[in-house]
């Protein structure tokens, strides 16, 4: 039987990652201190712990594929008729709006694919830890586990 405080703690620790808002790498800081300090008292917030982390970790690396994949498509719009080795093509450099690139349009589409995933996010971390707050074990999906 898993008590109410070490129900309470698991919440905590999923729930931490909204600090992110409010402290840089906040969803890293909270969870790692809430599960490391806690995690040899029970075995249950150590699952949840490994979670929690393993699961933001996921996150970072796949923001970070996202974004390396998008950032060329707006590099190579901006600089597409522009010599960049001569300093005096600033002259003639305008975009126009009429007229959108495909590479502008599959970054947009990256972009859209961040802001879902960020959604997702948000309510895998909601779930998680209403799992805790339920005595259940939760396991996120697509979660990488680094911490086994």
């Amino acid at each position: 039987m898993i008590d109410k405080h070490t129900k309470n703690l698991a919440t905590f620790i999923h729930l931490s990652t909204f600090s992110r808002f409010f402290i840089p790498f906040g969803n890293f800081i909270g969870p790692i201190i809430l599960w490391t300090v806690n995690k040899d008292k029970s075995e249950f917030v150590d699952k949840h712990g490994k979670q929690a982390i393993n699961f933001q970790i996921s996150v970072l690396l796949y923001a970070i594929v996202i974004g390396t994949i998008s950032v060329p498509f707006f590099i190579f719009r901006l600089f597409d008729n522009m010599n960049v080795i001569n300093f005096h093509g600033f002259n003639n450099f305008h975009i126009n709006l009429g007229e959108p690139s495909p590479l502008l349009y599959i970054g947009g589409g990256l972009g859209v694919l961040a802001v879902i995933g960020f959604i997702i996010e948000l309510a895998l971390i909601v779930k998680a830890s209403l799992s805790a707050r339920d005595g259940q074990l939760y396991q996120y999906p697509l979660t990488i586990n680094f911490l086994k």
